[in-house]
């Protein structure tokens, strides 16, 4: 008790200090950073490629340059976890297509889709499954329209006078196996979004009676009954099926549709609909929702359930709301419903033998459900195939564990047989993910050979080495595996599908250290190599930068990697030591090898983004990227328990082996990162005195703040105080002797990294008398999108490694001493 109160009066001391200390804040026009950092915020995008359902065609999907803040400051809706565009009712921060070309896979011909409208802004592209097609929408000012457009021509058009609702997660549109498309739809008559009160009827109140409910913290939530009306006016939707020749006819009555999935035969059609009441604790996605099988022509056949608000979840990783979940369409059946519900109350907490059933439903949905598998784990997915079983996925947070089941649908109750059982960290021995292929019902089953007896497996293939992509074809009966490709140096290529029914062909995407990503087709056979795409290096003035993938270890003897950059030209021994700038993000295990493991490659395209630490190497520092941060409890231990140790040992490593190298001045080290990359950055400067100064962008401080559980902390702030007393920063901003320069977006939707944290923390700081400088980019979520945006966090980050690291005076002894550290 008194430890509880010793840290409860620290918390008011600080939090009032931070309420009383109000720095001096002035708004600042956006600055432009040299010209070497801005090039490579205006650098051409690598298109995204999609392979056609028939194997024929990729499509490759070009997107424009960031947008402008103009663009990023439109009107915007917060609710219940949206930010939703209230012109077009379409999401307000998407990610837009500006171009589409298909590319023949047979003769290298091009198409580039015409028929568009100017500076067309495209997302939510779907391959129709007989590959002839694409549908996507269009966004305008105003709406979002459908559009289809032809692999065999490119020509594309608007399919109908539909109105796309594109307010909720996921695609709003689907196609249907007999070519048709289910859409939701703005519904004609919606009207006009409801006028906000002149004034409030009353105040907004939120009662709990004994009732636990442990969630995290949210943002965006909905405040009250006009936030509500808003809610209900912009999800509202109407299913409709829109046909190839124009014809719309609407399913069922309109309501706040959440999902609208086709069976695989065409003839039944899953709904998933959101309704009162509401909550102002949690997201849209766990408000009251009741789902429907509706026939093609929108009468109800069943409602499968009708599930409560799941505001009271227990809490910890793995706990999940009770009654059905995960429900979706068997991919090998016709039109056959399975889902899985949970035996332990759906609390990760409880002691069970077995936490998931999976169950099945086969049309016309009138009979029992049928037990399919029962799981000791939690549900962790399934892959269908058409010869007669799936593979049937459990995993569990704590022990990192993950076992894969073959089971037989037309067996079901029958025990099912192992066929993987490893753990999620174990890099080395991960035994790769089944391979899967499109159908023409337009869903994914797995790729088997032999008749059914054999799958393939595609994985990342890490060693000490680096990581070497790999296929493997596994015999189900007996285990055995044959590798039929693996990467070799200096490559790094990645298998994607097979481009053959017989699965003699691989898609591959493969690059180097000094060439970009480009698609290939292998052989597998005679490992004959085609050229797909040839996508030019992004910045070829780059080029002769040097990247080195290095391993060293901590003084535990943990093995550690990261992957150092140099600027072009450099010589250390002509050169001498550089100023550095060190990033990173820190990863919890639950074991020491698991941690030591490499997760990368050296032969790993050289990219220098505009976002990650790299584009400072044009600038004269080495920079140390993706810099090892395990943080490891094995056994009963938790590994947040020596957090702040353990991130001062690896940073520590980090240091010394680029000196160890001769690269790398330890008396002009800077440290930096983004969200829980930020929360490490503070913590180093506060409890160790290896870097001159910090670069902490959109992170969380006060982990008081997030009381039930943060990262992948299980406990609450009542269960281990000291805990989270000791891992925040802003408890320990009295430590923080070097300057650190805190960047955050007004508009953070993130859980628990409110702009408030790094506002409160700069006016700890500021009140403490330490050298600090806060931005707050206007508009802003928690990755950053204006371009003028991007360009002044360029700006600012350059400066403050100039003026606090690379012309740095030599350091006081006298401030370490001071420090007491």
């Amino acid at each position: 008790m008194n430890r509880l109160l010793s840290f409860s009066r620290s918390l008011l001391v600080f939090a009032g200090l931070c309420w009383l200390v109000a720095g001096a804040m002035a708004q600042e026009r956006y600055q432009t950073p040299p010209e070497a950092l801005a090039r490579l915020v205006d650098a051409p995008v690598t298109p995204q490629v999609s392979l056609s359902p028939d194997r024929a065609h990729l499509l490759l999907m070009e997107q424009p340059p960031l947008p402008s803040i103009e663009e990023l400051a439109q009107p915007e809706l917060r609710l219940a976890g949206l930010r939703i565009n209230p012109r077009n009712s379409g999401p307000s921060r998407t990610r837009y297509f500006n171009r589409l070309v298909f590319r023949s896979l047979t003769d290298g011909s091009e198409r580039v889709v015409d028929g568009l409208p100017e500076n067309a802004r495209i997302a939510d592209v779907a391959w129709a499954p007989d590959g002839r097609h694409i549908a996507f929408t269009v966004s305008s000012l105003d709406r979002i329209d459908l559009y289809v457009a032809e692999a065999a021509t490119g020509q594309a058009r608007r399919l109908a006078d539909v109105a796309v609702n594109d307010v909720y997660y996921g695609a709003p549109l689907s196609w249907v196996s007999d070519g048709t498309l289910l859409v939701r739809a703005v519904p004609p008559d919606r009207g006009a979004p409801p006028p906000p009160p002149l004034a409030p009827e009353g105040p907004d109140i939120q009662e709990n009676v004994g009732k636990a409910a442990p969630v995290r913290t949210y943002q965006d939530l909905l405040k009250n009954r006009y936030d509500e009306a808003l809610f209900t006016h912009f999800m509202t939707s109407q299913v409709v099926r829109v046909s190839l020749d124009g014809e719309v006819t609407p399913l069922g009555a309109p309501g706040l549709v959440a999902e609208a999935t086709p069976s695989p035969d065409g003839r039944y059609v899953l709904v998933e609909t959101i309704h009162e009441p509401f909550s102002y604790l949690v997201p849209a996605y766990r408000f009251p929702h009741r789902i429907d099988v509706l026939d093609r022509d929108g009468a109800l056949v069943r409602t499968l359930a009708d599930l409560p608000l799941a505001e009271d979840v227990p809490r910890g990783r793995g706990s999940v709301p009770t009654g059905p979940r995960n429900v979706g369409w068997r991919a090998d059946a016709p039109a056959t419903l399975h889902w899985v519900e949970a035996l332990d109350g759906g609390d990760a907490r409880a002691e069970a033998d077995f936490r998931d059933r999976v169950f099945m439903l086969e049309a016309p949905f009138s009979a029992a459900p049928t037990p399919l598998v029962t799981l000791p784990l939690r549900y962790a997915g399934i892959e269908w195939s058409e010869d007669g079983f799936a593979l049937v996925s459990e995993s569990w947070w704590s022990t990192r564990r993950r076992r894969v089941y073959l089971v037989r649908p037309d067996e079901p109750g029958a025990e099912p047989r192992v066929l993987l059982d490893y753990s999620t960290e174990d890099r080395y021995n991960d035994p790769g993910r089944p391979m899967t292929a499109a159908t023409a019902r337009g869903t994914q089953t797995l790729v088997t050979a032999d008749g059914g007896r054999a799958i393939f497996l595609a994985g990342n293939g890490a060693s000490p080495e680096g990581e070497r992509p790999f296929v493997r074809k596994m015999n189900l009966s007996t285990g055995a595996t044959e590798e039929l490709f693996r990467s070799e140096a200096p490559f790094y290529e990645q298998p994607l599908a097979f481009l053959d029914a017989a699965a003699t062909k691989l898609l591959t995407r493969r690059e180097s250290a000094t060439e970009p990503p480009n698609y290939f087709a292998r052989d597998l056979a005679g490992g004959a190599l085609t050229a797909l795409t040839a996508f030019p290096h992004p910045y070829p003035e780059l080029m002769d930068i040097r990247k080195e993938f290095i391993v060293y270890e901590r003084e535990d003897g943990l093995q550690l990697s990261a992957t150092l950059y140099l600027p072009a030209g450099y010589d250390a021994g002509r050169d001498g030591p550089l100023p550095t700038l060190v990033w990173a993000y820190p990863r919890e295990f639950k074991s020491a090898d698991a941690a030591g493991q490499v997760a990368t490659s050296p032969y790993r395209f050289k990219r220098i983004s505009y976002w990650g630490a790299e584009p400072y190497v044009t600038q004269g520092y080495a920079v140390i990227a993706g810099a090892s941060m395990p943080v490891v409890g094995e056994g009963e231990a938790e590994p947040n328990d020596t957090f702040v140790e353990q991130l001062v040992m690896n940073a520590k490593a980090a240091i010394d082996e680029g000196v160890r190298r001769g690269v790398v001045d330890p008396e002009r080290v800077a440290v930096g990162g983004h969200s829980y990359g930020a929360f490490m950055t503070a913590n180093l400067l506060a409890h160790s005195d290896l870097f001159r100064a910090g670069i902490a962008r959109s992170g969380a401080y006060n982990r008081s703040l997030t009381p039930f559980g943060f990262q992948n902390e299980e406990r609450t702030f009542w269960e281990a105080p000291e805990v989270y007393f000791r891992m925040s920063p802003f408890m320990n901003a009295d430590k923080v002797n070097e300057p650190i320069l805190l960047i955050h977006g007004e508009a953070d939707n993130n859980s628990g990294t409110f702009p408030m944290q790094s506002e409160r923390f700069y006016h700890a700081l500021k009140g403490l008398g330490k050298t600090a400088r806060l931005v707050m980019l206007p508009h802003e979520s928690h990755g950053y999108r204006a371009r003028e945006s991007i360009m002044h966090m360029l700006w600012e980050t350059d400066r403050w490694l100039e003026r606090w690291v690379k012309h740095a005076p030599p350091r006081v002894d006298a401030l370490k001493e001071s420090s007491g550290r």
